[in-house]
């Protein structure tokens, strides 16, 4: 299968969807790219880099995709080579964002002149970054949104129902940030060498925005990473003082059935001359002496305020 390019006058853009081996050769023989950085393009998603050689930059950079089946975050992994004419692209599928982007500019000529009329490929790389990060927001809605539920339904007698919700959204949080968290390192990589082989000054008027809101989306994730710590803790106190209600309940009618048990014991032995149990009507004398005990408990426990 050919490799999936775009080419105008002033710029290269490759990209590929679930590398092969047979693509991975190609990108070996065409550019020299170095065997080490090839590698990593193939597998399971890295840990984000950036290196430098002498004609290219290579860097990986991992973005959240969300999973519909499971409702979990998943790490996506896009890797880029680039050049001062050229840009290479591989990905693993999970974002349609950068595959949207390709055959916008492969199919529409104004979007092709928009973002590849400049002889720099650093106007291309910022409009593909801007783009995957904009991915991003929908899911920090969806997770707020969740958040705001979870809030509403804590105090509506729901708290065991949502332990699981909350460990859940909570999970998707620390996913989330950790999939995030090396981006402004990274970014501010790529704006240090300006002064390097082919990047020029204006990467950092472009890059800055890009950093801007690498930092904005990091601050999103730390506020709803305390919301949810703070739900979390607010759900397991109510679900605490519902225990401790019930405790105090159980505990209470067994302090209260103790002397009439005690009663029961006592009128239960088969001995002579215990009052009551051999006459007439005696059955009733002794519940009526139960009974009593239990009511006189009761007032007592309700004017100590324990009921």
């Amino acid at each position: 299968m050919p490799i999936d390019k775009i080419k105008t006058r002033k710029l290269l853009w490759i990209n590929i969807e679930k590398p092969t081996r047979a693509d991975i050769d190609f990108l070996k023989k065409e550019y020299d790219f170095h065997p080490l950085d090839l590698e990593d393009c193939i597998g399971r998603a890295q840990r984000p880099q950036i290196s430098e050689y002498a004609h290219y930059m290579f860097f990986i950079l991992t973005f959240p995709a969300y999973n519909r089946e499971n409702r979990e975050i998943e790490s996506s992994e896009v890797d880029f080579f680039m050049s001062a004419k050229y840009i290479v692209t591989i990905s693993d599928g999970k974002i349609p964002t950068l595959k949207n982007f390709f055959s916008e500019l492969k199919t529409n000529e104004y979007s092709r002149e928009k973002y590849m009329m400049d002889s720099h490929s650093v106007f291309l790389l910022y409009e593909i970054l801007h783009r995957l990060q904009n991915y991003t927001i929908p899911m920090l809605d969806h997770i707020s949104q969740e958040i705001e539920d979870i809030e509403k339904r804590i105090f509506k007698g729901e708290e065991k129902k949502l332990v699981i919700e909350i460990l859940h959204t909570k999970r998707n949080i620390v996913d989330f940030r950790r999939i995030m968290q090396a981006h402004k390192n990274i970014i501010k990589k790529l704006m240090n060498t300006s002064d390097k082989f082919f990047m020029h000054d204006r990467i950092n008027i472009y890059f800055a925005n890009i950093l801007d809101r690498a930092k904005d989306i990091w601050d999103i994730l730390e506020t709803l990473k305390e919301n949810i710590a703070t739900f979390q803790e607010t759900n397991e106190s109510l679900i605490s003082h519902r225990l401790n209600d019930i405790m105090k309940t159980l505990t209470v009618v067994s302090v209260i059935m103790a002397p009439a048990t005690l009663l029961a014991s006592i009128f239960a032995i088969r001995a002579k001359h215990i009052p009551l149990v051999n006459m007439d009507g005696g059955f009733y004398f002794i519940m009526a002496i139960i009974l009593t005990v239990v009511v006189f408990s009761l007032i007592y426990f309700r004017n100590k305020k324990w009921l």
